[in-house]
């Protein structure tokens, strides 16, 4: 049993894939796994796998015939890893030499702690470095992180004890945004979670699901469905649950904030499938769990039907618009 196993997801980035392997076999610790996944690669990746399999026994690979995604290719990886705590490294970032240790030497001195974040770094296609806006904390108790999690108060990139992650394995509900569940359920069944000092080099893509104009957007609020039902069957607590319907009511809106600013960009058939997952998702939430002062301000109103739903958020984000605009034309004067 290795200390740590990283979990590194493959899918054509011979780019950066070199800087992300050599970051992890450029360690501190010696005592850790490097389970790579190739997600069906189109491009040199396999090869460049291939050549670092050949020089270190301490990645592992596996190779998948079709893309699945990220969430699932780790979880083919969490299936066979055997580290006492368990991280994952996109292979387009990469990790300073001292990360690991940190993560682990943070573990061993609290043995209370369930989940240990990296500090992330930023990196923007221009070079520029950014710390993630997070502020500092030196221990939370797992719900508190849950909580600060669902905003991003906390980002999600992080460490987990084994135990609680072959419990809670990725969600593969939708493809580019259901991890964010598994953190939220790591965190939430951790006794502590701690801040450490090993940085995380995250690299930002502009063209990237979550920066594009693209359905695959819609597909956020499938994982916030899909975490709604595990808190569910978890038997979350009234509190959780009520604190988790606010935050699907606010995405929905910002969501159709997206649809109604970029629609114009959509097809026919691709307008009436974001409407659809708007609307389904709007008859799922439970209003009632939804705070008063939220419940009753324009723009995020509860209305008693789709359409009077949809006749508020087009209103609300033209008159948005319009002040946006004067705001522009007076600034320009």
């Amino acid at each position: 049993m290795s200390k740590i196993s990283v979990l590194v997801a493959v899918y054509n980035t011979e780019k950066y894939l070199r800087q992300c392997l050599d970051s992890l076999l450029g360690q501190t610790l010696d005592d850790i796994e490097i389970i790579c996944v190739d997600d069906a690669s189109t491009d040199s990746s396999p090869d460049i796998l291939r050549e670092y399999i050949a020089a270190d026994n301490r990645i592992k690979l596996i190779t998948l015939k079709e893309n699945r995604g990220q969430a699932h290719a780790r979880n083919q990886a969490l299936k066979i890893s055997t580290g006492e705590c368990i991280a994952f490294l996109d292979s387009d970032d990469y990790l300073a030499s001292d990360a690991l240790e940190q993560i682990v030497g943070t573990f061993d001195r609290h043995p209370t702690t369930d989940a240990v974040l990296f500090k992330v770094i930023n990196i923007f296609p221009d070079a520029n470095e950014t710390p993630y806006p997070m502020p500092e904390f030196e221990q939370m108790n797992g719900y508190d992180a849950f909580v600060d999690s669902l905003t991003w108060k906390i980002h999600g990139v992080y460490a987990v004890r084994r135990s609680i992650h072959l419990k809670f394995p990725y969600d593969e509900t939708a493809r580019a945004f259901s991890d964010d569940n598994t953190t939220r359920l790591h965190y939430l069944n951790s006794r502590h979670v701690r801040l450490s000092r090993g940085i995380y080099y995250y690299r930002q893509h502009p063209q990237s699901v979550t920066h594009s104009i693209s359905l695959r957007r819609f597909d956020y609020l499938l994982a916030n469905e899909s975490m709604k039902r595990q808190l569910l069957q978890l038997n979350s607590s009234s509190e959780i649950l009520d604190i988790y319907e606010n935050v699907r009511w606010l995405n929905l809106v910002d969501l159709y904030m997206f649809y109604y600013l970029h629609r114009r960009h959509f097809s026919l058939d691709a307008r009436r499938q974001a409407l659809f997952r708007l609307r389904h998702t709007r008859l799922t939430i439970e209003t009632s769990r939804l705070r008063p002062s939220l419940r009753h301000k324009f723009g995020y109103r509860v209305m008693p039907s789709w359409p009077l739903f949809r006749l508020q958020e087009e209103l609300y984000f033209f008159l948005r618009s319009l002040v946006g605009r004067n705001r522009e034309s007076s600034q320009g004067r």
